[in-house]
């Protein structure tokens, strides 16, 4: 196990390498030219703005910028925005809401997607069955931004049950937004784990250990369960990354103060060293949450061993 996770982690050197080459050259190759934009309608003379251009290394070629810019990241600088704050403390300030927000989004899409699933794929073929595919299938069929706007207004404006922007009540703040956040991801674990369910309850072990007497609580909770959950802890682990990436939109609707929002906002200004910078460390969160799940296989499966 020790061998393994140390050649896990020696892999994510040249994937997190990779993916903040790909995601520099994508911001940074852009058209367009931030200097002018940070002007607005007032432009700035020629020498400001070729100061401001060597200031941010925006005249060097591209492979010197990244090289530049890996050389900061070494030394735990991941650069300055163009008001002259480092982006580290905009990581620093923002990090801890977007947490929060994964987090209300992952205990959601855990018990609501779980206990859905695993009460779909015991009764399968049952009227609670259908309901869940109906209604997982028009939750994966309307987008985020379209839900969280009808959250908003209908539970938020109308009815009055959660606030409808920022985080000034707390934990409460989160409720809503993190639900419209697990929304997509809830309803595929609750799919997953009904197939993957119903699929264990067919198996010869599951037979034998009904023909030897156990309880159906046994039988589902001890033996067809644990099996059945491998592949939704793989998802879940996977997706808590995700999430946090894909809080970006949940995070303009609601306008929650996160990194999602710091994203949105930074594009709309050309802000290229936020963007690359939160952005980059959203891959390293997918990286280390897979690396998590690899781990836990273990626990769920004591036949699984990693050589």
């Amino acid at each position: 196990m020790g061998r393994y996770i140390a050649r896990r982690l020696l892999l994510t050197i040249p994937v997190l390498i990779g993916a903040s080459f790909l995601i520099f050259a994508m911001v940074y190759a852009l058209p367009g030219d931030p200097i002018r934009a940070l002007a607005g309608d007032r432009p700035l003379s020629e020498a400001v703005q070729a100061q401001l251009r060597a200031e941010y290394n925006l005249d060097d070629p591209l492979w010197l910028q990244y090289l530049k810019y890996v050389g900061g990241l070494l030394q735990g600088d991941f650069g300055t925005d163009f008001s002259g704050r480092a982006v580290l403390d905009t990581i620093e300030q923002r990090l801890p809401v977007t947490a929060r927000l994964a987090l209300a989004a992952v205990i959601f899409e855990a018990l609501i997607g779980l206990t859905a699933g695993i009460l779909a794929g015991i009764r399968r073929g049952s009227f609670f069955d259908n309901l869940v595919l109906v209604t997982t299938t028009l939750i994966v069929s309307v987008p985020v931004f379209v839900l969280g706007f009808v959250a908003q207004y209908v539970f938020g404006l109308r009815l009055g049950l959660f606030p409808t922007s920022g985080i000034g009540e707390g934990w409460y703040s989160y409720v809503l937004p993190g639900l419209v956040l697990a929304s997509l991801s809830l309803a595929y674990v609750a799919r997953l784990t009904r197939t993957s369910l119903a699929e264990n309850l067919r198996q010869d072990y599951v037979r034998t250990a009904r023909a030897k007497g156990l309880k159906p609580a046994v039988v589902i909770g001890k033996h067809t369960l644990r099996n059945s959950l491998i592949p939704v802890v793989t998802f879940i682990g996977a997706d808590i990354g995700a999430l946090m990436g894909g809080a970006i939109v949940t995070e303009t609707i609601f306008n929650i103060p996160g990194l999602g929002r710091a994203v949105y906002d930074s594009v709309l200004r050309q802000e290229g060293a936020v963007v690359v910078g939160i952005v980059t460390l959203f891959v390293f969160f997918y990286i280390f949450f897979n690396l998590v799940v690899d781990i836990l296989y273990a626990l769920l499966d004591p036949r699984i061993r990693y050589d």
